[in-house]
């Protein structure tokens, strides 16, 4: 094996989170948040969809917590199903309470250990 000079891991990761953080931020804008919303607005009731799903669709894979973002600052006026979107294991957003409710009213059952079962419920996309 090789050895890496001290701090090597750790200032190549700072160096690959701003890169990151930079792009995202050119990446996170208002027609960007339009996107989501327009894909969100598309997931019919008792369907979900996942967070890198979105992100996929609209060419940026990997790219799911800007989805996740961009469904927190939804305007209050706008009226979106953002109960529907779900993380990859199928996961409910914690805290979110009200998202179990709307989704098992409209006929999303839930597994054993609480996560949407994506083979069932997962909208086609």
């Amino acid at each position: 094996f090789f050895s890496k000079p001290a701090g090597f891991f750790s200032v190549n990761k700072k160096v690959w989170m701003m890169r990151d953080y930079k792009v995202d931020k050119a990446r996170f804008s208002d027609d960007f948040r339009c996107s989501v919303y327009e894909i969100v607005a598309q997931i019919p009731p008792g369907k979900v969809v996942t967070y890198g799903e979105i992100a996929t669709l609209l060419g940026m894979p990997g790219r799911s917590r800007l989805v996740g973002k961009a469904l927190k600052e939804v305007p209050p006026q706008f009226s979106l199903p953002c109960h529907r979107v779900v993380n990859a294991a199928g996961r409910l957003v914690p805290g979110w309470a009200e998202q179990k409710d709307l989704l098992l009213a409209e006929g999303v059952r839930l597994k054993a250990n609480g996560c949407v079962d994506l083979k069932r419920f997962r909208m086609k996309t």
